[in-house]
C-alpha cells in the first residue's frame, strides 16, 4: 500500500509539475525495490584487430610498461573505471575458436586464421589462461562465450571441466600441468554467439534445440553453478525471443541481445566517427535511443513466459558503429569516440538502469581500439575515451537500489523530428547517499531542470561533475588527449530540503551525490 501511495504522490506532482515547468525530475525517495546489477556496465573483447593485441596484451617482452605482457596504463585505467564483468572471446571468433589451440607453453600453441576480421593469422599467445588471469588483476568476473557455431558439446564440456573442476580429472589435471592449480570458478556462460547470424545461420526453432543439449550438459559438468545465457534476438527479430523463451532449457539464466546504433542511413553508409554534421549527432542519438523500445518489448515477451523474471534480458553487444578510422584495416574496426558517443552511453546505461528488474547484464562493444572503446592506443600512447569517462561517473549505480522516478523534459528538435531533451536515472547507494544522472541531450542549449525528491529530505550536495565538450562532435586524440573530460559541476542551487535547480550545459551528462 505504502508503495501504491508514494506512486500516486509522484503521479499528482508529475501533472502539477506538467502544468507549472517544462524539466523536472520527480523521485520518489522512499522505495527502492530493484537492484542496479553491477554487471549492467560490462564491457567485451573480443578476438579483433588491435583489441587484444597491442590492446590489452603486449607481451612480457615489450618496452610498453606491462604486468606480466598486460599493458599497465591499461590495467590500471580499467581497475580506476570498475570494470564489473568481461566477455570473450567474441562475438563472431568466438563460434570459430577452439580453446585447446590457446593453452600450453606459447611456441606450442597453434595459429588459426580470423576469418571474420581482417583475415589475419591468430597466434593464440592470449588464451584462456591470460582472459581468466587478467579478470582476476582487474576483480572482475568473466563471461565466456562457448563455441555451438563449429564447436562441439564434448569441447564445450571440456572448457568447463578445465576452467572450474577441481577433481581429479583429465582436463582439471591438464589445467594444473598448465600451470595453474586452484580453478578459475567462471560463473558465466554464453552457450553461442549471433546464433541467428555469424553463429550459425541459425532459425530459433533450430536454435532453441542445440541449447536445450548444450545447456543440459553445461549444467551437469558446471555443477550446476554456471549462469547460463542463451544466444538472444538481433534488435528487433521478437519471434526469436518468443521460440527461445517459449521452450527455453530449466538451466538458462539469461537471455542476450545485440543492438548498435547507426547514425548514417544504414549499414552500408555509417557515416564517420569524427567531422560528421549535425544531423548525424542527432540520429545517432535518435537511434541509440531506440533501444528502450527494444528492452521493453524483448521483456514484455520474456514476462509472458517468465513472469518471476528468473531470466535476464543481457544486452551483451551494444553500441555505436561508425565508419573505420582513415588509413585503417576495414577489419579492425578502429573508430574515434566523440562526445555524442559518450551521451548515446550514458543514455543508453539509463535505460538499462530503469529497465534492472530485467536487464541483469549489459556489455558495451567493445573495451580498447575496436568500435565504441573506452580506450585507444597507439604505440605507448594511451587515450581514455569520452565513453570511458560515463562509465567511471556511473560506477556510482553499481549495485544501487534504483529509485524510481519521473522526468518530464522538453524536446530535442530537428528537421521535423524530435527527441526527448533530457535523460536520466537515479539511485540510491548501500550508505544511503542518492546519486542523480542526468544527460543533456541539445547540443545548443542549457535547460534548467528541478529536482524534487519525495518521501525523504536531504542536506546537500555532497559531490557533483559534469562532462561536456568544445563542440557536438569534439573528441580526445593522441596529441590533445583531454578535450573531453568531467570536471567539477557548481551550477545547482538548493531550493528547501527536498528539491534543488541546476543548469544542465548543452550535450553534456551531469551525475550529483545527495546526502
Amino acid at each position: 500500500m505504502n508503495r501504491i501511495y508514494s506512486l500516486f504522490c509522484i503521479f499528482l506532482i508529475a501533472i502539477a509539475a506538467n502544468a507549472q515547468e517544462t524539466n523536472k525530475l520527480i523521485v520518489d525517495a522512499t522505495k527502492g525495490n530493484v537492484v542496479i546489477s553491477k554487471n549492467i556496465y560490462g564491457h567485451f573483447a573480443e578476438h579483433l584487430g588491435r583489441c587484444i593485441y597491442d590492446g590489452i596484451w603486449v607481451g612480457k617482452d615489450s618496452k610498453i610498461p606491462n604486468i606480466n605482457g598486460y599493458r599497465t596504463d591499461i590495467v590500471n585505467a580499467l581497475k580506476e573505471m570498475q570494470i564489473p564483468v568481461l566477455r570473450w572471446p567474441g562475438g563472431c571468433f568466438a563460434d570459430t575458436y577452439h580453446w585447446k589451440d590457446g593453452i600450453g607453453p606459447v611456441n606450442q600453441r597453434a595459429k588459426m586464421m580470423n576469418y571474420h576480421w581482417g583475415g589475419v593469422v591468430e597466434n593464440n599467445t592470449f588464451g584462456t589462461h591470460e582472459f581468466l588471469n587478467l579478470c582476476e588483476m582487474l576483480g572482475c568476473e568473466p563471461y565466456i562465450s562457448a563455441n555451438v557455431g563449429s564447436g562441439t558439446v564434448v569441447e564445450m564440456t571440456q572448457w568447463i571441466e578445465y576452467m572450474n573442476s577441481d577433481k581429479d580429472v583429465p582436463m582439471a589435471n591438464l589445467r594444473r600441468q598448465n600451470g595453474r592449480e586452484k580453478p578459475w570458478n567462471v560463473k558465466y556462460l554464453g552457450v553461442g554467439n549471433e546464433s541467428w547470424g555469424c553463429g550459425g545461420t541459425m532459425t530459433p526453432d533450430f536454435y532453441v534445440n542445440l541449447l536445450r543439449n548444450y545447456s543440459e550438459m553445461a549444467g551437469i559438468y558446471g555443477q550446476w553453478k554456471l549462469q547460463q545465457i542463451g544466444c538472444g534476438a538481433n534488435g528487433a527479430d521478437y519471434n526469436w525471443t518468443d521460440v527461445v523463451m517459449k521452450q527455453r532449457p530449466g538451466a538458462m539464466s539469461g537471455l542476450s541481445l545485440h543492438y548498435y546504433t547507426i547514425a548514417g542511413p544504414g549499414w552500408g553508409n555509417k557515416t564517420a566517427a569524427t567531422g560528421f554534421e549535425k544531423k548525424y549527432y542527432f540520429s545517432g542519438l535518435e537511434k541509440a535511443l531506440k533501444i528502450n523500445e527494444l528492452v521493453e518489448k524483448h521483456s514484455a515477451i520474456m514476462d509472458k513466459y517468465d513472469p518471476k523474471k528468473h531470466v535476464g534480458l543481457m544486452v551483451d553487444e551494444w553500441g555505436i558503429w561508425t565508419d573505420v578510422e582513415p588509413g585503417t584495416e576495414e577489419g579492425f574496426l578502429f573508430q574515434q569516440n566523440s562526445i555524442r558517443d559518450a551521451l548515446i552511453a550514458s543514455v543508453t546505461l539509463d535505460v538499462f538502469n530503469n529497465h534492472a528488474d530485467r536487464v541483469k547484464m549489459a556489455n558495451i562493444a567493445q573495451t580498447i581500439n575496436v568500435l565504441q572503446a573506452v580506450i585507444l592506443t597507439e604505440g605507448s600512447k594511451m587515450i581514455l575515451t569520452p565513453t570511458y569517462y560515463v562509465f567511471k561517473m556511473y560506477k556510482v549505480h553499481q549495485d544501487a537500489k534504483l529509485l524510481p522516478s519521473h522526468l518530464i523534459t522538453e524536446d530535442y528538435e530537428m528537421d521535423g523530428r524530435k527527441i526527448p531533451a533530457l535523460s536520466s536515472s537515479v539511485s540510491e547507494d548501500q550508505n544511503g547517499n542518492i546519486h542523480v544522472s542526468i544527460t543533456n541531450l541539445n547540443p545548443d542549449k542549457e535547460i534548467t531542470l528541478s529536482v524534487e525528491l519525495v518521501g525523504k529530505s536531504f542536506g546537500k550536495v555532497n559531490a557533483a561533475s559534469v562532462l561536456t565538450a568544445p563542440e557536438y562532435n569534439s573528441f580526445n586524440s593522441f596529441d590533445n588527449p583531454e578535450v573531453v573530460k568531467p570536471i567539477d559541476f557548481r551550477s545547482f542551487k538548493k531550493i528547501n530540503a527536498s528539491s534543488l535547480h541546476l543548469t544542465v550545459p548543452s550535450k553534456a551528462l551531469v551525475v550529483l551525490e545527495i546526502m
